[in-house]
């Protein structure tokens, strides 16, 4: 009759002619073995087809080697760089990735939160858009934001908007634009993101020039934004310049623009925001501010890892720049 039940560690043993311990000791890269001894070990795990209690090896390590992450989308070329950058980061390091995408939906957030916290994460990595979920407030779990502020005591890692906000409004005013407009995500959004529009506002205003801003809600659809951005044409017919949230507002504007008679760049300058590599092949004309998304990806594992280590962090803000295109 054949024997159905599963392979223990004692079979292991058996068949390598080694001791319980020296096998797990292989299992676990532990101590010093001779390739002998490791070759011996390995030969009986595949000749039994054996695989190690993963529960009972989280117990003893007291971690799961599992890293959640909770961003808003990968529809956008910015978060779907940056999610797959991190999650080949923490590969590297061992670690398995459990990825929420929360359409930017509170509850789903919420949710996806509770169901992470469940499975005993060894930390938790941010870039969604919620604020204020009590989830967040769960002091004993390591929390590594990307531009949202949480928690005095969760280290944010973001690129340098304010420099960002001033680079770009500063070439479109060296391009002899004189009415500038930004697009920007809700007002109340407390993010390093936010210091792109005071950046804007405060180059306009030591050049004198009105600094107006039309926001959008994060889950603004197309036709959304094709409201508002249709309004900005219409209020402002005399638009010849737009700083944008981001590329993909920015390559939407461009073609809204045609609509409304504006030719880009010899009537209407427009830069974006984020410098993707999907984006910089689709859209190689666009004037962009780059952020540089796998330097904050590694920088965000560097800072977890070391919270789960029980090490001192604080925030870290990378440098951006500027592509040049023909949009600006």
């Amino acid at each position: 009759m054949k024997n159905n039940k599963a392979p223990k560690l004692d079979d292991v043993a058996r068949l390598a002619g080694v001791s319980k311990a020296t096998v797990s000791h292989v299992l676990n890269r532990r101590g010093y073995l001779s390739q002998d001894t490791i070759r011996k070990v390995e030969q009986a795990v595949k000749d039994l087809n054996y695989h190690p209690n993963t529960v009972a090896r989280q117990l003893y390590k007291q971690k799961t080697d599992i890293i959640g992450m909770i961003f808003p989308t990968v529809d956008n070329p910015f978060f779907c760089q940056l999610e797959a950058e991190i999650e080949q980061c923490l590969e590297r390091e061992g670690y398995q990735v459990l990825m929420c995408n929360s359409k930017n939906n509170p509850e789903m957030e919420e949710r996806y939160l509770k169901n992470l916290l469940t499975r005993q994460i060894d930390g938790l990595i941010i870039g969604s858009h919620n604020q204020h979920l009590r989830g967040y407030q769960h002091s004993e779990l390591p929390i590594v934001a990307i531009d949202k502020n949480i928690d005095e005591n969760v280290p944010v890692v973001s690129s340098d908007n304010y420099q960002g906000g001033m680079l770009a409004t500063k070439r479109l005013i060296a391009d002899g634009c004189r009415h500038i407009f930004h697009t920007n995500g809700p007002l109340e959004f407390d993010s390093p993101v936010q210091e792109r529009r005071r950046a804007f506002e405060q180059v306009m205003d030591e050049n004198e020039m009105p600094a107006i801003t039309y926001h959008l809600g994060f889950n603004a659809t197309l036709e959304e934004k094709e409201r508002v951005f249709s309004q900005l044409f219409t209020e402002h017919p005399e638009v010849d310049g737009i700083f944008a949230s981001d590329d993909m507002d920015a390559s939407f504007l461009i073609s809204l623009a045609k609509r409304f008679g504006k030719r880009v760049p010899e009537d209407l300058k427009i830069i974006g925001y984020d410098g993707a590599n999907t984006t910089r092949f689709l859209r190689p004309e666009l004037t962009t501010i780059r952020q540089p998304i796998d330097q904050i990806a590694q920088v965000a594992v560097q800072l977890l890892l070391a919270r789960i280590n029980n090490c001192p962090v604080k925030s870290v803000v990378l440098p951006v720049s500027i592509v040049n295109g023909t949009t600006a």
